[in-house]
């Protein structure tokens, strides 16, 4: 607290930061402000997004809308309300945007003039709304809110849920899947899609009668949902599948009036996988959207598919670009795609001909994290390892790229970070494999440093050039840590065949890849001390430290394994989406139950001793906790130096400021105990 304080007096007085710098922390990394959802108006001029704060004594993130211009002057705070108020979208006259806010208590759809003025609410609902919408010719809102489906209507939703809270027992009745999902209960609700007027009016659900959640939880957003080119009908992604939810990965796109006068209409019924991100180009005459080939694959690659509005058939666009976009928009003249893609250590922002399936990049460096369009200009978020994100904008040639935001300029120039470098080695089957090493924030090539090797979740995930808001190397740098992570066989980024190759081989290739990997960085960086290293996973990277335990124990001094899995047969029916281990062993436990126990941390316990920290939150359904406890028990009862940190208030992540610190603070204290002769205060 008193960093932050600090470091907010030099920013507000305009000393210099570089004069009295000091090495990156977690208070650092909590005091950023974390940039997302940038909106440029229709006439590219200016540019609204949201920031993200901590409130330490709130113990939360608190959010306010900004407002700059495309040419990064007139920066200024849009709203400043005490509650939050994020997920800006323009409307059509460019003077004037809606967005979400709490500021009664409960989230609201609201409207503020860019030019001054008091917001004023758009609904009135008795229940939280989220995941805003605008219709192209401003008249309408779209927006989520959980109701109940048995006809109890969306005003008496909340009379409904204070009736239930009253009641003398507890207990809740279950008779299928999601019991609950990633950090949540099932209360019986639905999330639906809903439209009304802005000037007024009953909300219409436009997935009456559908079993469905829009978005898809617990990760989908807005972006799962587009108004037709009229306005009058409304596009989005769901997936209607009865009792096998937890295990079907059949997401659709459908339409839907936006009056209610018909039933949603599925526009992707021939595909069993993933479709999704539904995009009209700006001459109202294309689809454009994301799928997935195979079912029950949640890591398969998204190919993009375009489609003539309203009935032409969908084609393939860039079929021979083996990457894999996490979102796409339209250009402002409708001939090219957007694609943001992983691509080997990075995201970045790439072009695409939907003509010629031609595709060139935009942003080629850095990690691309959202991007919109107006004309010939783009406003896109991006990161680096050493610098949060930031807005900048670039025209559709790649030409003209500008800063236009550095709002976390004087935090960055107040302390002193890491150098990241990328490098390669042969991996498994002597394929090459990408890493990053982040030096000492400090480095003097004179010095030998003590290694932080960090080994990423998913499996289908990737470490890369990004400011990680949670797990950020540069935390450990500060600290005088040598941090390498490895991006292993599975990993995203470097083409779907690498990825699938993790599938049933969790323990193997992967492992093979950590040790040549380390073994790699500490060949080409001699002031790495391989006599002083710390393995940390978190999720999947969390069971392979528990897999490392005890097919690796004298490879590290200590491990940290976060929100691990112990035992993969059991994790199975622990977990909620059972697609995923149903995918990545070949199957049900029962249907093939050698490909859950031959790489099995549980199996192994008889060779542990390497001192582990466990660390898990108490509302993780993904692993549950019990997987931790479980791990600290073997631990403890064979005797290996260990401790246990529980948060009964965080899910699979840890998210709450205070939480974040103590994290944290803890994994360094572990480190410093088994890696360094001194004791960090």
């Amino acid at each position: 607290m008193v960093r932050l304080l600090l470091w907010i007096l030099m920013a507000g007085v305009g000393q210099n930061p570089a004069a009295q710098t000091h090495p990156f922390t977690v208070q650092d990394l909590v005091a950023v402000e974390r940039l997302s959802s940038p909106q440029i108006s229709p006439d590219g001029r200016w540019v609204v997004l949201t920031t993200t704060r901590a409130d330490l004594d709130a113990n939360r993130f608190r959010s306010d809308l900004l407002l700059v211009r495309s040419d990064g002057t007139g920066l200024r705070r849009l709203t400043t309300h005490p509650e939050d108020d994020s997920s800006p979208r323009w409307l059509p006259d460019g003077r004037e945007v809606v967005f979400l806010s709490s500021r009664t208590g409960i989230s609201q759809v609201w409207k503020i003039r860019i030019d001054g003025g008091e917001a004023q609410a758009v609904t009135n609902l008795p229940i939280d709304a989220g995941n805003l919408l605008a219709s192209p010719d401003g008249t309408h809102v779209a927006f989520s809110a959980d109701v109940f489906l048995d006809g109890t209507p969306l005003e008496k939703t909340q009379i409904r849920l204070d009736e239930i809270a009253k009641r003398k027992s507890s207990g809740q009745v279950y008779d299928r899947l999601f019991v609950r999902h990633w950090s949540t209960w099932n209360d019986g609700r639905r999330s639906h899609l809903f439209v009304m007027p802005i000037a007024g009016g009953k909300p219409v659900d436009v997935m009456a009668g559908m079993d469905a959640d829009w978005p898809s939880k617990p990760f989908g957003g807005p972006d799962q949902a587009a108004f037709t080119p009229d306005s009058r009908g409304i596009v989005f992604s769901t997936r209607d599948v009865g009792v096998s939810e937890a295990w079907s990965t059949d997401f659709d796109l459908y339409v839907a009036p936006i009056d209610g006068s018909a039933p949603p209409r599925c526009l992707t019924d021939s595909n069993a996988a993933i479709d999704a991100t539904p995009v009209f180009s700006p001459d109202g005459k294309q689809l454009a959207y994301l799928a997935m080939a195979r079912p029950g694959y949640e890591a398969d690659r998204l190919r993009i598919l375009v489609r003539d509005w309203p009935d032409g058939a969908d084609r393939v666009v860039a079929e021979k670009w083996d990457r894999s976009p996490s979102g796409i928009i339209w250009s402002g003249n409708s001939k090219e795609l957007l694609a943001i893609a992983e691509d080997t250590g990075r995201q970045l922002l790439f072009a695409i001909d939907v003509k010629t399936s031609q595709v060139r990049t935009i942003v080629p460096d850095g990690w691309v994290q959202e991007a919109a369009t107006a004309g010939d200009t783009i406003v896109y978020a991006r990161s680096t390892l050493r610098s949060p994100a930031e807005l900048f904008t670039v025209r559709l040639d790649g030409g003209g790229r500008r800063t236009i935001t550095a709002v976390n300029q004087p935090l960055v120039d107040s302390t002193r970070m890491g150098q990241p470098e990328q490098f390669s080695f042969p991996g498994w089957n002597n394929e090459t494999v990408y890493a990053w090493v982040v030096k000492p924030a400090d480095f003097d090539p004179a010095k030998r440093y003590p290694i932080s090797f960090w080994i990423h979740g998913g499996p289908q995930g990737s470490f890369g050039d990004s400011f990680h808001y949670r797990w950020n190397p540069q935390i450990h740098a500060g600290a005088g840590y040598a941090v390498v992570m490895v991006d292993f066989h599975g990993s995203t980024g470097y083409g779907q065949p690498f990825s699938d190759s993790i599938r049933g081989d969790w323990g193997g290739k992967p492992l093979e890849d950590l040790r040549k990997g380390l073994a790699a960085a500490t060949k080409k960086y001699p002031w790495m001390d391989a006599n002083r290293s710390a393995a940390l996973g978190a999720s999947f990277g969390g069971y392979m430290v528990n897999w490392i335990a005890g097919n690796w124990p004298d490879g590290f001094k200590c491990l940290v394994s976060h929100a691990g899995s112990l035992d993969e047969r059991l994790g199975f029916f622990d977990t909620e989406e059972v697609w995923f281990p149903e995918w990545d062993h070949l199957g049900t436990p029962w249907e093939n139950p050698q490909s859950y126990e031959k790489q099995n941390p549980i199996n192994f316990v008889q060779n542990w001793k390497t001192p582990m920290l466990i660390i898990h939150g108490g509302r993780d359904f993904r692993v549950v906790d019990t997987q931790g406890l479980s791990t600290f028990t073997a631990l403890q009862r064979r005797g290996v130096p260990s401790k246990l940190l529980h948060f009964p208030d965080e899910g699979h992540w840890i998210g709450k400021p205070h939480n974040m610190i103590q994290w944290q603070q803890t994994v360094l204290a572990w480190l410093d105990q088994w890696l360094t002769e001194s004791k960090r205060p």
